[in-house]
């Protein structure tokens, strides 16, 4: 795996290490990171749904009038 040098805010840091409960910065970040990875997973799998169901809805049948 490929590794990135960062340099970040001391104090951002160890705020997220204390609402993430670790103990190292690097965990701190992996653990931001991959939360925000999963939200954009989500939210793409609720757009992509939300799509589906009204391509759905726009091939139905008409209804009977009368």
């Amino acid at each position: 795996m490929a590794k990135a040098d960062l340099s970040l805010d001391a104090e951002l840091v160890v705020d997220v290490m204390v609402l993430a409960g670790v103990g190292s910065p690097q965990d701190a970040v992996e653990a931001v990171v991959r939360d925000h990875t999963a939200r954009g997973h989500r939210a793409g799998a609720r757009v992509q749904r939300r799509d589906e169901t009204r391509r759905g809805a726009d091939s139905a049948p008409p209804l009977p009038e009368g």
